[in-house]
C-alpha cells in the first residue's frame, strides 16, 4: 500500500512538473511573440520616421493618385497627369526640394499601396475622418467642399438626401460620399470615380450620386449640356488633405510648412482661381 501511495505521490508531482513546463513554454513562444510584434511595430515606426530623409536622399517623393477625379487629378487633352491636387502636391515637392513621382491606382486600392509602401502619400481629395486618422497620418486641411446629391434631370421625385432610400447610387465604395448614400439606405453601385458615375446616371443606369461639388461645377462647366443636375447640398462641408502612413510625423511637419508657404505667398490662391475660380481652402 505505502508503495502505491509513493508511485501516485511521483505521477501527481510528474504531471506538476509537465503542466508548469508546458505554461512556461506558452509563456515563452507568447513572449516572443510580443517581443517581435513589439520590434515590428518599432521598425515600421522607425522607417516612417526616417521617411523624410529617404525622400531627400532620393531626391523624389512618390504620391499615389486617381487620375480619374477632374478636376482634381486626371489626364488632359495630351494624356498629362494635371488637376488641382497635383498642382498643389507638386508645389509641396518643389519646396520640399524634391522631385513630385505619381502612381495611378483606383480609389478602393489607393489606401492598401499606401500600406504596402508603394506611396509615400496620397494627393487625392481624401477627406479627414476619424476613423481614418486611427490608421493615418494627415497634413492640414487644404480644401474645403460640401457633398451634393447629383440627379438625372429628368428626376422630379429625388429632392432630399432623404428620397434616396431604395434607389441605386453610383459610388465609389470607400468613399466619404458612398458612406453617405449608404447611410441614407441607397444601394451602392460600385464605380472607379465621378466620371463614371455621371456617365451612367445620365444614362439612366443608376438613379443618384452623390459627389464632390467643386467636381460637379468643373464637369458641368466642360459639359454644360449634360443631362445632370443637383438636387440637394449637404449642410456639412468636409475637409481634405494630403495622407501619409501613421507615424510619419517629419516628412508631414515638413509638408505642412510648405502648404502654410504656398498659401502665405499666394500661391494657393493662384492654383485654387485657376481650377475654380474662387479660394476653396475656406
Amino acid at each position: 500500500m505505502k508503495k502505491l501511495m509513493v508511485i501516485l505521490a511521483l505521477l501527481l508531482s510528474f504531471t506538476f512538473i509537465l503542466s508548469a513546463c508546458g505554461k512556461d513554454k506558452e509563456k515563452a513562444k507568447e513572449d516572443q511573440k510580443r517581443a517581435v510584434n513589439t520590434k515590428d511595430k518599432g521598425k515600421k515606426t522607425a522607417d516612417n520616421q526616417d521617411l523624410l530623409k529617404k525622400i531627400q536622399d532620393d531626391g523624389k517623393i512618390t504620391i499615389g493618385t486617381e487620375g480619374t477625379y477632374p478636376p482634381f487629378t486626371f489626364h488632359d487633352t495630351n494624356g498629362n497627369l494635371t488637376g488641382f491636387d497635383v498642382d498643389l502636391a507638386n508645389e509641396v515637392a518643389k519646396r520640399l526640394g524634391v522631385k513630385a513621382e505619381y502612381k495611378e491606382t483606383q480609389w478602393d486600392a489607393m489606401f492598401a499601396g499606401l500600406d504596402a509602401n508603394r506611396f509615400d502619400m496620397i494627393a487625392n481629395e481624401v477627406g479627414i475622418r476619424p476613423d481614418r486618422q486611427k490608421k493615418y497620418d494627415f497634413s492640414d486641411p487644404y480644401i474645403t467642399s460640401a457633398g451634393v446629391l447629383i440627379v438625372n434631370t429628368s428626376n422630379t421625385k429625388v429632392k432630399k438626401f432623404e428620397d434616396i432610400k431604395g434607389l441605386n447610387a453610383a459610388q465609389s465604395l470607400t468613399s466619404n460620399y458612398g458612406d453617405i448614400a449608404k447611410k441614407y439606405g441607397a444601394n451602392l453601385v460600385g464605380v472607379e470615380g465621378f466620371q463614371q458615375a455621371v456617365e451612367l446616371l445620365a444614362q439612366k443606369r443608376v438613379d443618384v450620386t452623390i459627389n464632390d461639388k467643386l467636381t460637379y461645377l468643373d464637369y458641368k462647366k466642360q459639359k454644360p449640356d449634360a443631362p445632370i443636375k443637383v438636387a440637394a447640398t449637404a449642410n456639412d462641408a468636409s475637409s481634405s488633405g494630403f495622407m501619409f502612413r501613421k507615424n510619419s510625423d517629419k516628412l508631414v511637419d515638413e509638408v505642412n510648412k510648405a502648404l502654410k508657404e504656398i498659401v502665405d505667398d499666394g500661391t494657393y490662391k493662384k492654383i485654387s482661381e485657376k481650377w475654380f475660380g474662387e479660394d476653396v481652402l475656406k
